[in-house]
């Protein structure tokens, strides 16, 4: 599971759900819940927050141009791959964090993806969990 620090930047809410700007430390993030400031206290602009997903739900681009609906673009560098017959586990530094992804072995392979790329991570909004950041 990737966990990154973040503060809560906007919110807008309709119904029950809220779409979040999260500044974390690895770039703005968008996250969408179904939670309101109403309904989940730490739903609050300012509020320090932990960003969660996970590894299976980081996709990796390279050489990408054009546009996506994808808010979350991270860009990164790979900084190690771990292959197996099947899935492909990449350790990718984020300015100065990290973050995991796991992707197929075919896709690693087509995409000849290698230590030192410059590659985008891309995270669905609907897909990261956030984490009230404790005091303590």
């Amino acid at each position: 599971m990737n966990k990154i620090a973040g503060k809560i930047k906007y919110i807008e809410s309709s119904d029950s759900i809220s779409l979040l700007e999260i500044d974390t430390e690895i770039g703005g993030m968008c996250a969408v819940v179904v939670e309101t400031s109403e309904t989940a206290g730490y739903l609050k602009i300012g509020r320090e927050v932990y960003v969660l997903f996970k590894e299976i739900e980081v996709s990796i681009g390279k050489n990408i141009s054009g546009m996506l609906s994808m808010r979350n673009k991270i860009p990164c560098t790979v900084k190690e791959i771990k292959k197996g017959k099947v899935l492909t586990r990449l350790i990718l530094k984020c300015r100065s964090k990290t973050i995991k992804s796991v992707i197929t072995t075919k896709s690693a392979n087509e995409m000849n993806v290698n230590v030192g790329d410059e590659v985008i991570a891309f995270i669905k909004t609907n897909e990261i969990t956030l984490m009230e950041k404790s005091d303590g």
